[in-house]
């Protein structure tokens, strides 16, 4: 017993002179530093965290952990509802450290880290007057989001994430790096578009990018939430017929302590309108006139905001080091009914820092075949993440249990579909998140991952 435990320590020294960046052990002081993510109800304590400083360091400990049995988890922001980035007793491939980012402004793409979150990204695309579909909250990684699909504000103008990606270098089961795109690997290609970690490590994405802002009419409108059924039901007629360009978003839960919100009304249930508008100025006021003339609003922000200051204006409704439970619809419209529930629901919001949270989806995300990408939802007019958020542990099983009441509930209105991002449990929901393409992806996972490395994500199984 003694020569093993003498051979396992010496082989993981081995492996830490082979690394540029750095190997955290459980005694290390950066150790539990290394292992918190952003979601607060995972706590999981991995053997070794490696903090890769570059492809080299991820190849090796691909390499390490397959000799010696541990199983992978991936970090890239560690933003993950689920907390796939960490797992007990397992390996864990740090890539925050690889967080450059290289903008093409002749070209309009940019080659990007997997460490990167979404702010840096929109930091040096916007030097530019450029920008890629990416998330609401500024402080996601790029790797993730765009693994799973990714949307946002520009979304219904240029698609998914996925839909701009035009390249990815990628450490598979085997250890080697491969180059992956439209042309080379298109089926590993295929299956990152959508598919999550399950086909490999990627070490650079490569985007397409657009002429977006610097500046861009924005910018949130407050309703009190006794008026959410006819606010919605307007809301709803708006939607419809929106142009592309025209995104607008809405959100019940407590009045944060904003600026622009009356005081007195700081805490209060409302209902808020979130509008975007990604083309010229002068119309983009001409469209959006509708949405704010909707009933007797509280506050009314929209104007010209910064494009880089508008994909930030939420992150503080999502801090990290909260407790955190999501349950997610796909829907092709709104209904009655569906109103109905968001009051009922909206009512009984267990904690101030809950959300009811419903992006508009549709435009261009909705061009691209179903089969074109492993990223199925192309039916989806709107998508509902019922935020669940608290700092008492003692809250835990109320909140879940909101969410999930809340959640079935809205089923009968719903796809039958989930966004895999949004899927807060380790296991389950493959078939909900993958639907149609959940048999191709098999078969790409029998031809990159056999034998299932890479499973600690919404995973699907090979059949080798």
């Amino acid at each position: 017993m003694v020569a093993t435990a003498i051979s396992a320590e010496e082989a993981v020294a081995e492996f830490e002179g082979t690394l540029r960046g750095a190997l955290l052990r459980p005694s290390d002081e950066r150790y539990d530093e290394g292992r918190t993510v952003w979601n607060a109800t995972i706590d999981k304590h991995p053997a070794l965290i490696v903090k890769c400083a570059g492809t080299a360091d991820v190849i090796s400990a691909v390499a390490f952990a397959k000799e010696h049995s541990y199983p992978i988890s991936v970090k890239g922001g560690g933003h993950n509802i689920a907390g796939r980035a960490v797992e007990d007793d397992a390996l864990m491939i740090d890539l925050s450290p690889m967080n450059a980012i290289r903008v093409d402004s002749d070209a309009k793409t940019a080659r990007v880290e997997p460490g990167v979150v979404l702010n840096e990204l929109d930091h040096e695309t916007q030097a530019f007057g450029l920008a890629t579909p990416v998330g609401y909250n500024s402080t996601t990684g790029v790797a993730g989001l765009t693994l799973g699909g990714g949307f946002g504000w520009i979304s219904r103008k240029y698609g998914m994430t996925v839909d701009n990606l035009i390249s990815a270098d990628v450490v598979t089961a085997e250890g080697e790096l491969v180059h992956a795109s439209e042309t080379e690997n298109e089926d590993l290609f295929w299956g990152l578009r959508g598919g999550g970690g399950n086909f490999g490590i990627v070490t650079s994405f490569e985007f397409e990018l657009h002429d977006v802002g610097p500046t861009v009419l924005s910018g949130p409108i407050v309703h009190p939430f006794e008026d959410t059924a006819t606010v919605l039901a307007e809301y709803r007629t708006f939607a419809a017929d929106a142009p592309r360009d025209a995104t607008a978003w809405f959100v019940i839960r407590h009045a944060p302590p904003l600026p622009f919100i009356p005081e007195e009304w700081h805490g209060r249930k409302v209902l808020i309108l979130a509008a975007f508008y990604a083309g010229e100025m002068s119309e983009g006021e001409a469209v959006l006139r509708p949405l704010r003339d909707i009933g007797d609003p509280i506050a009314d922000a929209v104007g010209p905001h910064p494009y880089a200051g508008w994909q930030q204006a939420f992150d503080g409704l999502a801090e990290t080091g909260l407790r955190n439970y999501w349950k997610s619809h796909n829907f092709v419209e709104m209904t009655d009914e569906m109103i109905d529930n968001f009051v009922e629901y909206g009512e009984k919001i267990p904690s101030e820092g809950t959300e009811i949270a419903c992006a508009q989806l549709g435009g261009a995300i909705n061009d691209v075949p179903v089969e074109a990408t492993a990223y199925p939802h192309r039916d989806a007019e709107f998508t509902m993440n019922l935020h669940t958020q608290w700092e008492d542990p003692e809250q835990d099983d109320e909140c879940i249990a909101w969410a999930r009441d809340m959640h079935e509930a809205m089923t009968p209105h719903a796809t039958g579909g989930v966004y895999t991002n949004f899927v807060p449990e380790e296991v389950g929901d493959q078939q909900a998140a993958y639907r149609e393409n959940y048999d191709r992806m098999v078969e790409v996972k029998n031809e990159w991952d056999p034998e299932n490395l890479f499973r600690l994500n919404h995973n699907v199984e090979p059949t080798k």
